[in-house]
């Protein structure tokens, strides 16, 4: 199993940004995958999980900023950051999670195989 996350930069506030994660090595179309970000002195968080059939959840910080969808002929997984914010900032991790059913809670505990991070500044 393998997940890869790319796309992380330098951005302003109020910016936007577009990560993607790759992933191979496993039944893409049948798992779900969750985002992750862990800021400087802080424990990981979840982000966001889309589930196999494409529906997604959020966590409240960033419900209504930042949508995760899915290339399921490219095996990536996107999420897209706008209006991002100081406190966005971090090492974003792409995960595959043990089931759909997990998806919701958007969990550590959850995850199959975590994939490398990208790092997000979001800094003037």
């Amino acid at each position: 199993v393998q997940l890869q996350a790319s796309g992380g930069g330098l951005v302003q506030p109020g910016g936007s940004l577009r990560l993607a994660c790759a992933a191979s090595g496993f039944n893409f179309n049948d798992v779900a995958i969750g985002w992750f970000r862990q800021a400087p002195g802080k424990e990981r968080e979840g982000v966001s999980c889309i589930k196999s059939g494409g529906y997604a959840y959020y966590v409240r910080p960033v419900k209504g900023r930042f949508t995760t969808s899915r290339d399921n002929g490219k095996s990536t997984v996107y999420l897209q950051m706008n209006s991002l914010k100081p406190e966005d900032t971090g090492i974003y991790y792409c995960a595959s999670i043990d089931s759909d059913a997990m998806c919701p809670f958007i969990r550590d505990v959850d995850v199959g195989s975590w994939g490398q991070g990208t790092q997000v500044t979001v800094s003037s």
